[in-house]
């Protein structure tokens, strides 16, 4: 696989939200970037945008004058697919639709050169299903950004299972050089951040059905650990219907794993259309603004409930991590930087159990497996092994 040749641009086919972004993360970097979208609409609005974002970054004294007017010239808009056809890389940002997807790279197979990378965006589908449909799949990749891709620093490096190892090396010497932190995972569902992060909304959702704790002492008890938001303030912001979507793909990936069992609350507010922020109603109600209504502060906030909380959903947050290394879905570091570069987590798993202690991970897990009687709260046999070794995780 040849390396790439500065002089040609790279393409992204997309011009929504996430596509722009990462031509605006190409450019700022210094590429030529083909932003291609089947809607002149699309590109218009995407033209707009970079803008309005190049506008404040002046004003701050984030870019010079010269800098914003580079990056902006930087990124060609079009309709016409041909003008895709010399990129060294390709990366789709379209809808999250296998069936989309694949018809995108069969057309972009006729165009493109045998040599060009062809990358999918995709949150949650699979890497190696998409490539299993090329005529050439071994220069087929995932690289899931993530949004806002400006701003998220982590870059999932996603492998089909027949991905040429230059691709990869290609694909890591490109993210770097976009100042990007990259991290390879294996191509299952929810790679790794979409996969380890389940339990924080999954847990907090079934404590939410129990009843005895609201989800402001929920969101509350999560942030007084260290999260920079609660999982019922982060869904909203999400979109409860993206999160339900990626919660159900990757339940159903699983072959109906308890584990990732949906919940009965994110359905009904996907129902009534309370998506959260951008509706105005989710698990909160919002003012035309964006900010939060205030509501009166609950009474049960105390250190116990807290504790009760939290500790709860970090023993399925933990032991999510620590099957994902016992699969080799990603080594330690790659999954401690995934979950505190991807999501802002305040550290990393691994490191949390080691923090808390692997034997009383281990004893919280048991405890609730043995209070609800469900293979929802089994242990890692990594976390039983550690446990019964005294060891601890290398980070």
């Amino acid at each position: 696989m040849p390396t790439t040749n500065p002089t040609k641009p790279i393409a992204i086919v997309g011009a929504g939200a996430m596509g722009s972004g990462i031509a605006q993360v190409a450019a700022q970097a210094g590429c030529s970037v083909i932003l291609l979208d089947s809607q002149q609409e699309a590109l218009d609005r995407s033209n707009a945008a970079l803008q309005k974002v190049a506008a404040r970054q002046v004003a701050k004294n984030r870019w010079s004058l010269d800098e914003s007017e580079a990056i902006q010239a930087r990124i060609h808009r079009t309709c016409e697919f041909e003008q895709v056809a010399e990129c060294d890389l390709v990366i789709e940002a379209i809808l999250e639709d296998l069936g989309a997807k694949t018809a995108l790279f069969h057309s972009l197979e006729e165009c493109v050169k045998p040599s060009t990378i062809l990358a999918t965006n995709t949150s949650s589908l699979s890497i190696t299903a998409l490539a299993g449909t090329l005529r050439h799949p071994q220069r087929c990749i995932g690289l899931h950004f993530f949004n806002p891709a400006p701003l998220m620093a982590l870059v999932e490096i996603v492998p089909a299972l027949q991905t040429s190892h230059d691709v990869i090396e290609q694909c890591q010497s490109w993210l770097m050089d976009w100042n990007k932190s990259a991290v390879i995972a294996k191509d299952t569902p929810g790679f790794i951040v979409n996969r380890l992060a389940r339990p924080f909304y999954g847990e907090a959702l079934r404590i939410a059905e129990e009843g005895e704790y609201g989800i402001h002492t929920i969101d509350s008890a999560m942030k007084a650990v260290g999260f920079r938001m609660g999982p019922f303030e982060l869904m909203d912001l999400i979109g409860n219907d993206v999160n339900y979507a990626v919660t159900c793909t990757v339940f159903e990936a699983f072959y109906f794993d308890p584990r990732y069992q949906p919940s009965l609350i994110q359905k009904q507010h996907v129902d009534a259309g309370w998506l959260g922020k951008k509706t105005g109603r989710g698990y909160y109600t919002y003012l035309v603004d964006g900010t939060r209504k205030a509501e009166p502060v609950p009474a049960d906030l105390d250190e116990a409930a807290f504790a009760d909380i939290s500790n709860r959903i970090l023993a399925l947050l933990i032991n999510e991590a620590a099957d994902a290394l016992r699969l080799k879905i990603a080594n330690e570091q790659d999954l401690e930087t995934a979950m505190t570069r991807g999501v802002n987590y305040p550290k990393g798993l691994l490191k949390w159990s080691n923090d808390w202690g692997i034997s009383n991970v281990l004893s919280k897990l048991e405890a609730m497996q043995s209070t609800y009687g469900e293979d929802r709260y089994r242990p890692s046999p990594l976390l039983k092994e550690m446990a019964r070794e005294g060891r601890a995780f290398n980070v």
